[in-house]
């Protein structure tokens, strides 16, 4: 497991994004973090910043969205409304994390279960009005252990 910190002005979203992906090593991505830390903000750099014209809004009513990026898609997930499990199940969940696009997931805490072994986790925490710190965690598998520790 690997650690890696950025501390990011809003102004600065972008290159903090385009320096993030490089440091993606799985394509299923968790973002955490309260809720207006500015999750939605950084999936909107980075979609922009892997070549997405796309408009980009938070999928909170309509659970997914889809975005296109050059050679490939984003379903980028949003499970705040979820209530339990078998929700997922009626939407389809299972064939979203089967497929091999991109998937950038808010509130995965209540898919847990069902998340891949492999992937990245975004912590986004509040510095002040305007900077966050961002905190990825890359390739663990056990997503309830890492939550714990990052309360």
């Amino acid at each position: 497991m690997a650690i890696k910190e950025f501390t990011y002005n809003l102004e600065d979203i972008y290159v903090t994004a385009s320096q993030l992906l490089k440091h993606l090593k799985s394509k299923a991505v968790v973002f955490n973090g309260e809720m207006g830390v500015g999750k939605t903000t950084l999936i909107k750099a980075l979609l922009k910043a892997m070549g997405s014209n796309d408009s980009v809004t938070s999928p909170t009513f309509s659970i997914v969205n889809e975005y296109s990026i050059p050679n490939d898609k984003v379903f980028h997930f949003d499970f705040y409304r979820i209530e339990d499990i078998e929700e997922a199940y009626n939407f389809g969940i299972e064939d979203y994390l089967n497929s091999d696009h991109w998937l950038f997931m808010e509130w995965s805490e209540r898919i847990a279960p069902l998340l891949p072994e492999h992937l990245s986790i975004i912590d986004i925490a509040v510095n002040s009005t305007e900077n966050r710190t961002l905190k990825l965690t890359i390739e663990t598998n056990n997503l309830t252990e890492k939550m714990q520790h990052s309360g």
